[in-house]
């Protein structure tokens, strides 16, 4: 395995490879307000019989579970376990749960890995020769192709709905789409609840075939269902950080990722993009600001119909 880490204006990025197929694509944006893995003080300032809401890092989350003994006003050390997100029904906080200590600054991306690879803004694009944009364009789309049918993956704002569409014999179908949803979710980081509709099999022991790839081929941890008779399966992962499908889905995504091809380039560079581009740009001069140290030249960001940069 080789793992392949970029820092840029306002992300980091890394892909797991394996060969040439791609395993596992991480983005950590670096405006979450509370990632994963941070330890801060907390100070609780509400509580009910189960839960209670803390003040940490300047932001407020649920501390689930709460101990017994930390009252209204205390302030103790928490670590984020879950970060907040936006299903696009609600906005849901981020969970913390009290930590021993000390406390600690959220781990660095590079430090998911054994000797990774970092690569630097200078020279070829090795994400991009990777198949970075690839895996991108599968998370902004939902779609993924694998042989013999396509994936269709539909975030929903109870969970993630995925649909397996191909022709020919079902059973074959089904069985290749369990090792693709398998693999989708460990490329893209998915959790939380899954839904997988494959198609209607026959008899049960078409099913369990079905049932076992998935077993074999998921991520741990993970819990699942058997296949039913209409071929639906649910799947549920533990929620830590946002899968890539989420962050394709936040407001500046497009963004940072004109930010990441800019930086390539030398000297003066332009950044042209849709109003939520531009705008989302124009409200953080800082960004801007070190695409240009890295470029060593002025940046400008202009209105344009599609997402593009270019140098001068």
């Amino acid at each position: 395995m080789t793992a392949l880490v970029e820092a840029a204006p306002g992300a980091a990025r890394a892909l797991l490879l394996n060969g040439d197929s791609v395993i596992e694509a991480h983005l950590r944006r670096n405006d979450v307000a509370l990632p994963f893995g941070l330890v801060a003080p907390a100070r609780l300032i509400r509580r009910d019989a189960g839960h209670a809401v803390v003040q940490i890092a300047g932001e407020e989350a649920l501390l689930s579970p709460r101990p017994a003994d930390w009252h209204e006003g205390q302030t103790r050390l928490a670590q984020v376990v879950r970060e907040a997100r936006s299903d696009g029904a609600r906005d849901k906080q981020a969970r913390v749960v009290a930590h021993a200590g000390p406390a600690q600054a959220p781990p660095a991306l590079a430090d998911s890995f054994e000797q990774p690879t970092l690569v630097t803004p200078f020279g070829a694009d090795r994400l991009g020769e990777a198949n970075w944009d690839a895996v991108v364009e599968e998370a902004v789309t939902g779609v993924v192709d694998f042989p013999g049918g396509r994936l269709l993956m539909a975030p929903t704002p109870g969970m993630l709905v995925i649909d397996v569409d191909g022709p020919g014999d079902p059973g074959r179908l089904a069985e290749a789409a369990a090792i693709a949803v398998a693999a989708a979710i460990r490329r893209h980081g998915i959790t939380g609840p899954v839904v997988v509709d494959f198609p209607s099999l026959g008899g049960r022991a078409a099913r369990a075939i079905v049932d076992a790839l998935l077993a074999t081929h998921l991520p741990n941890p993970f819990e699942k269902t058997a296949m039913n008779g209409f071929g639906l399966v649910q799947i549920i992962r533990p929620r830590g950080r946002l899968s890539l499908l989420e962050e394709a889905r936040r407001p500046g995504f497009a963004a940072l990722e004109l930010l990441r091809r800019a930086m390539r380039l030398t000297g003066a560079v332009t950044i042209s993009g849709p109003p939520s581009v531009h705008d989302w740009l124009g409200a953080r001069p800082a960004l801007v600001a070190e695409l240009a140290r890295i470029t060593g030249g002025r940046v400008a960001v202009e209105r344009g119909e599609m997402p593009h940069v270019q140098q001068g």
